[in-house]
């Protein structure tokens, strides 16, 4: 649109501002061509590919090296189709031991949660949320359920329901549906304010890799109250 300007051109802009306008294009052709060749001899190699081939074949597959001095690379469309990256070529397999989660359902807290996205919105929704269309398909936060436990809680679709763990409250309209099982509920994670997931989710960390354990938690469901007005 008018008067905005590319991401080359705000960094080409800034350099300039510091006195370096060398190296910081404001033409995409000319930027990728020193990414590509900055990535030859890479395990991410796509030194042989310029916006010409990628006009003419429309589209070309990486790794994709330079063959200056050969036939040109076809790109790989289907990475370790015939072998893989390790010295005799053969894939490595390592077993693990399961390991369950750190909560477990208990009476006072009888069902699992698990949270994740929806189409419509990305992370924060800092920038979904700034475009109507996007929005409108996915304007709240929710708490998917199955008939049966919705049947049990007495709440119909679109009703607002609580969802209490060991760490918080969220409250959510009710989203019934057979895609989930009697014993679960799910919650987008995009929104803030009452509807905020992670109010929930459980910060125990893997033993190995230490990430977090939002995706599931023991949380129990109940009707709640609609807001006055």
């Amino acid at each position: 649109p008018p008067g905005v300007r590319s991401d080359l051109q705000v960094l080409n802009s800034l350099a300039s501002r510091l006195g370096w306008e060398k190296g910081f294009p404001v033409d995409a052709e000319e930027a990728f061509a020193e990414l590509r060749r900055a990535s030859a001899g890479g395990k991410a190699d796509y030194s042989g590919i310029t916006y010409r081939r990628i006009a003419e074949e429309d589209g070309v597959f990486w790794p994709c090296p330079d063959s200056a001095d050969g036939p040109r690379h076809p790109g790989t469309p289907r990475l370790f189709l015939d072998r893989f990256a390790t010295p005799d070529g053969r894939a490595r397999f390592a077993d693990v031991t399961h390991r369950a989660s750190a909560e477990e359902p208990d009476e006072e807290y009888p069902l699992l949660l698990t949270t994740g996205r929806v189409l419509a919105q990305y992370q924060s929704g800092a920038q979904t949320r700034r475009v109507p269309t996007l929005n409108s398909a996915a304007p709240e936060a929710f708490v998917q359920l199955h008939p049966l436990l919705a049947e049990r809680v007495g709440v119909a679709d679109g009703e607002p329901v609580a969802v209490t763990s060991r760490r918080g409250r969220a409250v959510a309209p009710a989203k019934v549906s057979r895609d989930i099982r009697p014993d679960t509920v799910f919650m987008p994670f995009h929104w803030a304010g009452e509807g905020r997931a992670n109010t929930l989710t459980n910060p125990a960390l893997d033993p190995t890799s230490r990430m977090p354990e939002f995706k599931v938690c023991a949380v129990r469901v109940e009707r709640a109250e609609r807001a006055a007005g």
